[in-house]
């Protein structure tokens, strides 16, 4: 029932009934994982899914050269990689712990399985499955065509809604356990960029140094955007 309760909170799921949750509860198996360990590596085969219950996951890939990008920073409730039940073939990239992680494993072949014997779940999952292209096809187009310093924008704005607390006053506290480095990968660009970036949004008092993270009004950071 604990993983029921859970994976009703994925956006994959979310349209599911309690029923139907069931059926993913009966073959998923929980799983922790300790900071630093790798979660799977890009190129072995594609045999299970993931969800977060606790804990923070770095999805990224290496270049020709060696070098790291960033595709995203996974937290609680987020379920990967998207296209996971839907393609053979192995992982499109490394997941790592960032921290000490708890998460529920699916087996795609026995998810596949009620798949075929649960039509009516297939459409569900499509129709949420569209958000996310279309969530990704956004990203895309923000890195063709935004400067760096916009990007750095909406990579906060991104990061707050998907990581962020909304606090009282209308901040937004992010506390992500990233370094400036590890955002500069998300986007490819560099640590300086970053760090520019943030030192001017500071001085314009758009976005707040806390304690253990930052914190901005959104609309403002928009408006930023816009001018």
């Amino acid at each position: 029932m604990e993983k029921i309760f859970a994976l009703k909170n994925a956006s994959l799921f979310k349209d599911l009934s309690s029923s139907e949750l069931e059926l993913i509860e009966n073959i998923s198996i929980s799983k922790n994982f300790k900071k630093g360990e790798h979660i799977f590596f890009q190129g072995e085969p594609l045999v299970n899914v993931y969800f977060i219950q606790e804990g923070l996951v770095k999805v990224y890939r290496n270049d020709a050269n060696g070098r790291e990008q960033i595709v995203s920073i996974l937290s609680k409730d987020e379920l990967f990689p998207h296209v996971g039940f839907f393609r053979d073939g192995t992982y499109p990239a490394f997941a790592q712990a960032i921290e000490q992680t708890k998460m529920i494993k699916i087996p795609k072949n026995r998810f596949e399985e009620i798949l075929i014997t649960n039509p009516e779940l297939c459409v569900k999952l499509f129709k949420v499955l569209g958000e996310k292209i279309m969530d990704l096809q956004t990203r895309l187009e923000a890195q063709i065509l935004n400067n760096t310093y916009e990007q750095i924008i909406k990579l906060l704005i991104r990061l707050g809604e998907s990581h962020g607390k909304n606090m009282k006053n209308g901040k937004v506290y992010l506390d992500v356990n990233v370094t400036n480095q590890d955002l500069a990968k998300m986007i490819g660009t560099s640590r300086e960029s970053i760090s520019r970036t943030f030192s001017k949004l500071k001085k314009q008092k758009l976005l707040f140094e806390e304690k253990s993270g930052y914190s901005f009004y959104p609309e403002e950071l928009l408006n930023e955007l816009l001018q």
